[in-house]
């Protein structure tokens, strides 16, 4: 069980990397949905199945619209992104020591799931050009931040896992503007 949680939290931190890695709609998709897996496999190994199955269907149907629209490429380490490219491992390293050493108590996989998602989907929607990185950054980190809702001391019910799968889901139908200019 506890390598189960492991892969699980390093899913999650490797979707946030690809997402911050990526700037088309192939690499969004699989970024997304790795958050979302990750994320729901802690919740269902915490016993919350309806909590996790709300943020795999907000990842599911986040990651299947954004492989319907946008260039069909990956798009993943453009020219002049070495500076993601150490967020993305930096940010790994950190969480990791957050969750293994700062803190203390139970759940440091989803401690180091979540600091890395938030730390990674933040940065990615702050330095984002385009719409559709923002957006998919943004349902990535609403997952993080309902998943982050169970270390709370008292149990926040399914409420943040329902407004963060539709949050997920949602955001990947907003327009996104596509430049047409020759």
């Amino acid at each position: 069980m506890t390598a189960i949680i492991a892969i699980a939290a390093f899913a999650a931190w490797a979707g946030a990397a690809v997402l911050v890695l990526a700037d088309r709609r192939r690499g969004l998709a699989v970024g997304v949905l790795l958050v979302a897996v990750g994320f729901a496999v802690l919740s269902w190994v915490d016993g919350a199945w309806l909590n996790g199955a709300f943020l795999l269907a907000g990842g599911l149907v986040c990651a299947a619209e954004r492989l319907r629209r946008g260039p069909q490429e990956w798009g993943l380490m453009p020219p002049g992104s070495t500076p993601r490219l150490i967020l993305a491992a930096v940010a790994g390293i950190l969480s990791l020591w957050f969750a293994a050493s700062v803190t203390t108590g139970s759940h440091a996989a989803l401690r180091f799931a979540c600091v890395a998602v938030l730390g990674l989907s933040v940065g990615r929607v702050l330095q984002g050009h385009a719409a559709a990185p923002v957006l998919t950054a943004s349902a990535a980190l609403g997952i993080a931040l309902a998943s982050a809702s169970a270390l709370a001391p008292s149990d926040p019910g399914f409420a943040p896992y329902l407004i963060a799968g539709l949050i997920a889901g949602g955001v990947a139908f907003l327009p996104v503007a596509e430049p047409r200019g020759a």
